[in-house]
Formats: structure tokens, C-alpha cells, sequence
């Protein structure tokens, strides 16, 4: 059994999809059709822009769609599909957007105004130098949760991403990550270090965003995926449209239960897992939580032509 995954911020580059729209008109019509969405050149950006100006939330999140969009088309174009060769989609983040395009339950158009919505309100939502994220190395959820508690002090602190078993991301009130930071180096982390990102992600300070993302949802036709989604905040399967909706409203504040939702594909059977996108970020982590999954990483035209070539083979 098969899933089907989609990477999230960080992932993206300068360059990323260039060679699947070169090689593929069904890629390059996404990548057409985002610009169209957004009534601007963003692929130009994506191909020859600053990795500075890329980096911006509100560029990044649907640039990595885009790619990962154009990538599924590519494979679509070699004859595999997410009906007839996945049990399951799951994206990490901002992927939750593209694995619910991928499905059929979000049209791509509707996906990058979101996306766009979505990293305009999460860097809006808290003023510029008050919030941070922090990385955590070698060190499990539970002893993270409790340096999150422990440092807290009274502000914003949570555990935003766990990403595996040795990987743990942290979000709050930058004051509160700092004390985490050291806390955890106390606590024996390997590394513990804040991250370069430009808001605090999937905590709390992020309810202002939460709130301009449930009002766009509403404007916006979902329908229930061809298979189910492996939903960040849950790490459960989801299949009713309604639900999903809810679901990615409470993404904006919830933990990313990556780890969790790789442990539920495994328990229900998935045994491969292809990581469709910019990168291979996901796959790393997906080796390290359960090591008897293979994975696949799909992102130019040589790995969607391998990919196609081992289903047929």
C-alpha cells in the first residue's frame, strides 16, 4: 500500500520545477495557472528570483504547492494517479494544501489564493521580532512538551512541528524560546537552535491568522477527497469535506503531528511512501520514525520517469 505526501516550507529553491515544466505541459499549465490565480509572475520568481524574496511566507506557500502540483501532473502525464495508485495523502503544513488538490478536494486556483491568504495572515498575525521558532535535536515530544511547559513562564510556548523521533520544532514568544533553548541544551538536546523563519508558526499567537483563514475557507468549494487525507492536527484520516474545512483552520495554531501521522500510515498498512515535491525533508524524517518504509522522492523528470517505470515494472 501506497501514500502519497507533500513537503512544507523550507523546502523550496531557487529553480524547483523549471525542469518538470520544461519537460511536461500538464506542469507547466500549473504553474501557468497559479500565476493566473495570483494576477502575477510568480513562477518567474520561482525560476530566476531571489531565494530572499522566495523565502517570504506569502511567496513560499503556494510556490511549493505549485511545484508539488506540477510534479503530480507530470506523473499523471507517465499514467499514475493518487486514485489508482495511493491509499492516502498528507502534507506537512502548508502540504496539507497540495495533498488536498492532489485528491481532488481543493481546485489548484482556490488552493494558491488560500496559500497566499494563509502566509499573508500568519505574517501579519504577530508583529516582527516578538515571536520565534526554535529547533530541538535529540529530543523526543514528550521531554520537549516539558520544556516547552517548563520555560514557558507565563507567555506563549508550544510544541509547533514534531517532525520525528529526534526532531522537535518549538514556537511562541521569542523570550520563551530563548529560555527553551537553554533549558533544553540542559536537558541533554543535542542541539537545540533558533530557526530562520519570519513568524511564530502553529502556536497560539497565530489565532488572528486562524481567524482570516476560517472566512476565506468559507468562500471556498471543498469537496471530499478521492482518498483520505492524514490530517496535521490529528494525525487521523479525514474524508468529509466539512471536516477538512475545520481541520485547516485549527492547522493554523495546532501542532504539525508529523511523526503521528506516519506511524498511522505505517499501522494501516502503507509500506511506501512518495514524497511529491520540492526536496526530501519529509523522506529523512520518514526513514528515521519507522525505518521499514520505503520512500521515494519525486521531483524532476528523471525520478517521475523512475517512479512510473517501477509501478509498471
Amino acid at each position: 500500500m501506497r501514500a502519497f505526501v507533500f513537503p512544507g516550507q523550507g523546502a523550496q529553491t531557487i529553480g524547483m520545477g523549471r525542469e518538470l515544466a520544461d519537460a511536461y505541459p500538464a506542469a507547466r499549465a500549473v504553474f501557468d495557472a497559479v500565476d493566473a490565480a495570483l494576477g502575477e509572475d510568480l513562477s518567474g520568481l520561482i525560476w530566476s528570483g531571489s531565494i530572499d524574496d522566495l523565502t517570504l511566507t506569502r511567496n513560499a506557500q503556494p510556490a511549493l504547492m505549485a511545484t508539488s502540483i506540477a510534479a503530480l501532473r507530470a506523473l499523471e502525464a507517465e499514467g499514475v494517479s493518487v486514485a489508482r495508485h495511493a491509499a492516502y495523502v498528507a502534507g506537512h503544513s502548508l502540504g496539507e494544501y497540495s495533498a488536498l488538490v492532489a485528491a481532488g478536494a481543493l481546485d489548484l486556483g482556490d488552493a494558491a489564493r488560500l496559500l497566499r491568504i494563509r502566509g499573508e495572515a500568519m505574517q501579519s498575525a504577530v508583529p516582527v521580532g516578538e515571536g520565534a521558532m526554535a529547533a530541538l535535536l535529540g529530543m523526543g515530544f514528550e521531554e520537549a512538551q516539558a520544556v516547552a511547559r517548563d520555560a514557558a513562564d507565563g507567555q506563549v510556548l508550544q510544541a509547533a512541528n514534531d517532525n520525528d523521533p529526534t526532531q522537535v520544532v518549538i514556537s511562541g514568544h521569542r523570550a520563551a524560546v530563548e529560555r527553551a533553548v537553554a533549558l533544553a541544551k540542559d536537558r541533554g538536546a543535542k542541539r537545540a537552535m533558533l530557526l530562520p523563519v519570519s513568524a511564530p508558526f502553529h502556536c497560539q499567537l497565530m489565532d488572528p491568522a486562524a481567524d482570516v483563514m476560517a472566512e476565506a475557507l468559507d468562500d471556498v468549494e471543498i469537496a471530499d477527497p478521492v482518498v483520505p487525507l492524514i490530517a496535521n492536527v490529528t494525525a487521523e484520516p479525514a474524508s468529509d469535506s466539512t471536516r477538512i474545512r475545520s481541520l485547516l483552520v485549527d492547522q493554523v495554531t495546532g501542532s504539525v503531528r508529523w511523526r503521528e501521522s506516519v506511524l498511522t500510515l505505517a499501522n494501516s498498512g502503507v509500506t511506501e511512501i512518495w514524497e511529491i515535491g520540492a526536496g526530501k525533508a519529509l523522506s529523512g524524517m520518514i526513514r528515521r520514525i519507522d525505518k521499514s518504509i520505503a520512500t521515494r522522492a519525486i521531483g524532476t523528470p528523471a525520478e517521475v520517469a523512475e517512479a512510473a517505470a517501477a509501478l509498471r515494472g
